[in-house]
């Protein structure tokens, strides 16, 4: 336990800072600079997050196999999560009221230290919000760190669950990395502080000065641009594509691919529209009627969905062995997980566009003999369903792209893309899982849209 616990210690410790430096200097310089082609660079700095870490993985360690340890699980961590810094950090960065920031310049005070003086404390709870983000996905994340052969909590619990089946070993493993998610939910909550970050004031916000970058400074970043998308999105797809190449057409005729291809987008749909569905009377319930008890119910699925997915289906495993042993390894406990890890995506959503709908006009409906839940549903949901298909959508990808709960809870002969591209991978049979990487990314690249067009709605754009 003292080496997993030094192991996934370090590396929260090395990659989380590195991602934040990354990403808050990356929307600066899309952000605040007239830097040429800054649109393209914006797009590209999102666009790693349509491969998911494993296939990062996958291919670095195709390219590199020596690649092994915690300086390459720091590494390739960094490239899969530094976008969730820098998509809320841009979103900030597009909306700061400059005026600050020419007062301080007005007083005599050098660029340098207007950004770290001024800038910087207002980005101070979106740097936080994405530092949560990647320290919980580094907690959460199997298949990149096996590959790399660098043990953390999650893959000890796996190998504990799938070689001995020790149940008590395994569990004590899950608690410790539970303990360990609650306290960085507790450290990011204490970081936040109780500063106030909105303007205040009549008149509205100036739009932003971008910087001219001398000659020298331009080239530096355009350089440091190019080499982080090669390092990140070159890499993984110029190693696929020689897969792929090598493996020629009769890669793509296994029935097995196609089969695990519909299985995802059953499952996919399947876990989204139960997810979606049972959000809407939480989401509700919340923006209608904000009290303790309903708070407190929206709260527990933030808190659950926080939670590695590999804990999360131990604890099912545990319950129905015990409990409700007809339910082991079927589909109801594996929709089950995928309700309890995904349900904020659907909820926050939900909750914005439920917010949008006036409640005067459900009560007009009732008013004119509609019952409560017909007027929720023609009146509400309709004004609320572009933030239900986004919810619906992002749980989609994210059961797409899930491994270590279907691994544990899936059926016997249920094949997702993300468990057959492990199966391959983990027989070392690099070509037959290139066609499931690609897919994986196909079907992730709509998660990146959604994701960078919600940042740049944040900003108002």
């Amino acid at each position: 336990v003292g080496e997993l616990l030094s192991n996934t210690l370090w590396l929260t410790v090395l990659a989380v800072p590195i991602s934040i430096v990354l990403g808050v200097t990356l929307a600066w310089l899309t952000e605040r600079t007239a830097l040429a082609g800054r649109q393209l660079w914006s797009a590209l700095a999102v666009a790693p997050l349509a491969i998911p870490a494993f296939v990062q993985s996958y291919a670095w360690v195709s390219a590199v196999p020596s690649l092994h340890g915690l300086s390459a699980g720091v590494f390739l961590s960094v490239l899969a999560y530094y976008p969730f810094i820098y998509m809320p950090v841009a979103a900030v960065l597009r909306r700061l009221d400059p005026t600050l920031e020419d007062v301080a310049a007005s007083l005599g005070t050098p660029p340098w230290k207007v950004f770290f003086r001024v800038v910087l404390p207002q980005l101070r709870l979106a740097i936080c919000g994405g530092a949560l983000l990647v320290a919980l996905h580094l907690l959460a994340e199997y298949g990149l760190y096996v590959m790399i052969r660098f043990d953390t909590f999650t893959t000890a619990i796996y190998d504990q669950f799938q070689s001995t089946f020790s149940g008590p070993a395994a569990n004590m493993l899950a608690g410790v990395l539970a303990l360990c998610c609650l306290a960085i939910l507790l450290l990011e909550s204490a970081s936040r502080g109780k500063a106030r970050y909105a303007r205040i004031g009549a008149g509205a916000a100036r739009e932003q000065k971008r910087l001219v970058l001398g000659k020298g400074a331009a080239f530096g970043a355009q350089l440091l641009l190019l080499l982080l998308v090669m390092l990140a999105m070159g890499v993984p797809l110029l190693v696929l594509c020689r897969w792929l190449w090598l493996g020629g057409i009769d890669n793509w005729l296994h029935a097995d691919l196609w089969h695990s291809l519909r299985q995802t987008l059953l499952l996919g749909a399947g876990g989204a529209l139960l997810t979606t569905v049972c959000a809407i009377p939480i989401a509700w319930l919340g923006v209608r009627y904000p009290r303790p008890l309903f708070r407190l119910l929206e709260g527990c699925n933030y808190i659950t969905s926080s939670l590695p997915g590999i804990v999360t289906a131990l604890a099912l495993v545990t319950v129905t062995i015990h409990y409700a042993r007809p339910v082991y390894q079927t589909e109801v406990t594996l929709f089950l997980a995928y309700l309890l890890m995904f349900m904020p995506r659907a909820l926050i959503n939900l909750r914005a566009g439920i917010a949008q709908a006036p409640v005067e006009l459900e009560n007009v409906a009732r008013s004119l003999g509609r019952s409560p839940a017909r007027a929720l549903w023609s009146i509400t949901m309709r004004l609320a369903a572009p933030g239900a298909a986004a919810g619906a959508a992002l749980v989609f990808l994210g059961v797409s792209n899930e491994l270590t709960a279907t691994l544990l809870l899936s059926p016997l002969g249920t094949r997702t893309l993300s468990t057959g591209f492990w199966a391959l991978t983990s027989e070392i049979d690099y070509v037959a899982a290139a066609p499931y990487a690609l897919l994986m990314i196909v079907i992730s690249l709509p998660l990146t849209a959604v994701l960078y067009m919600q940042s740049k709605k944040m900003a108002g754009l």
